[in-house]
């Protein structure tokens, strides 16, 4: 800028300033003037009466008033409070009335705390924002490594709910990012301890208990005010490209397992039956042994009652043990009795070669005349 050659200093006017009354400058603004403009302008919105200080006061009063009552806000029971101070959480407050300051000092931020949310791992919904229909895998997340160093397919869902609204908003960036990095990582981490037919079958209810308190224990080192309520296995596989084979090999495996349990049931059923009949020998010889022990000790007892009664009468009892003896011996011997006396009318005996045979079967020829073995003819008187 140029300066003027008279001395006045860059604004020109004989050094009176840019506010100057010469040629080239303006007159200064009357600030007095201007603020009794500005109020001859508010008072027109005024209703009468309200023209003096007095009623100046009274509208800022109300003005004021009508500032703290909009610091009345409500919860509702799905949500909880988050209270800010200059932008700063200083609060969480339940369902129903409260009061903070009003804007532009603090605000209010309400979350639902009641909706469970759902976090997919493994898999993405075709249409975003629904829960169900067709969906997409994603390997990179649905692909990990059993402790049996075996590749699995599995896919996930975990449901949440806030907990603590105020640590959800202000502790975690990216909530559902955090979920989902948080359950992808417990996941590999169980899954990585676990055989492959144990992920797989019966071991699916433990994983996803195991999961689940792995999750809610990265969330809360995290302070991310959230609980997980659930984690659901959706899809336990082998891989795409060895689906094929690996279908093959559980056949297999059943057609092993059923072979073993034929010959399993085979192998009892001989055992038992085994088993029975070495019983039931045991039993009979048992009973032979108890039945041989009676007769012996019969016998014994019988021959001790003899006994004693033969010491008691030797004579009598040695006739009797001779007559039962010939009674047992001469029962089955074919014998014919003579009586030679002469009661009888015997006389002198019979004839040597008579045929007695055929004199007492008169109707049978006799078999032999010769003497045989245990025919004995018995002479004798009475």
């Amino acid at each position: 800028m140029a300066w003027n050659p008279q001395g006045g200093g860059p604004f020109g006017g004989g050094g009176q300033g840019p506010w100057g009354r010469g040629p080239s400058g303006q007159r200064p603004p009357d600030l007095e003037e201007l603020l009794r403009k500005s109020q001859d302008r508010f008072k027109r919105y005024l209703p009468g009466g309200f023209g003096g200080g007095k009623g100046l006061i009274l509208a800022a009063l109300a003005v004021v008033a009508l500032w703290l009552v909009s610091g009345i806000y409500k919860v509702e029971p799905e949500e909880q409070g988050v209270v800010l101070a200059f932008g700063k959480w200083v609060d969480t407050t339940p369902p129903g009335l409260h009061w903070f300051v009003p804007p532009p000092i603090g605000s209010v931020e309400k979350p639902q705390v009641t909706r469970v949310n759902r976090t997919p791992v493994g898999f993405r919904q075709t249409v975003p924002g629904q829960r169900s229909g067709p969906s997409r895998s994603v390997p990179q997340e649905s692909l990990m490594l059993t402790g049996d160093e075996n590749i699995i397919d599995i896919q996930s869902v975990t449901f949440w709910v806030i907990k603590d609204a105020g640590k959800y908003l202000f502790n975690v960036r990216n909530p559902e990012a955090t979920v989902k990095d948080a359950s992808e990582a417990a996941l590999r981490e169980i899954v990585g301890k676990s055989e492959f037919e144990f992920t797989r079958t019966e071991g699916r209810v433990e994983i996803e208990r195991a999961t689940k308190t792995l999750i809610q224990a990265i969330l809360d080192h995290y302070g991310s005010g959230i609980e997980v309520t659930e984690v659901q296995l959706q899809k336990v596989d082998p891989p795409g490209n060895v689906l094929d084979a690996f279908r093959d090999v559980q056949a297999a495996r059943a057609d092993k397992e059923r072979t073993i349990n034929e010959a399993t049931a085979y192998y009892n059923e001989v055992l038992e039956r085994s088993e029975g009949e070495a019983q039931r020998i045991l039993k009979d010889a048992e009973g032979y042994r108890e039945q041989k022990i009676a007769i012996a000790t019969g016998q014994a007892n019988r021959f001790l009652a003899v006994l004693n009664e033969y010491k008691n009468q030797e004579d009598v009892t040695r006739r009797r043990i001779y007559l039962d003896t010939m009674k047992s011996i001469m029962r089955d011997i074919d014998k014919v009795l003579i009586d030679q006396s002469a009661e009888g009318g015997g006389g002198s005996g019979v004839v040597p070669y008579l045929p007695l045979d055929s004199l007492r079967n008169n109707n049978q020829p006799p078999k032999d005349t010769a003497p045989t073995a245990g025919r004995n003819t018995v002479t004798g008187g009475s």
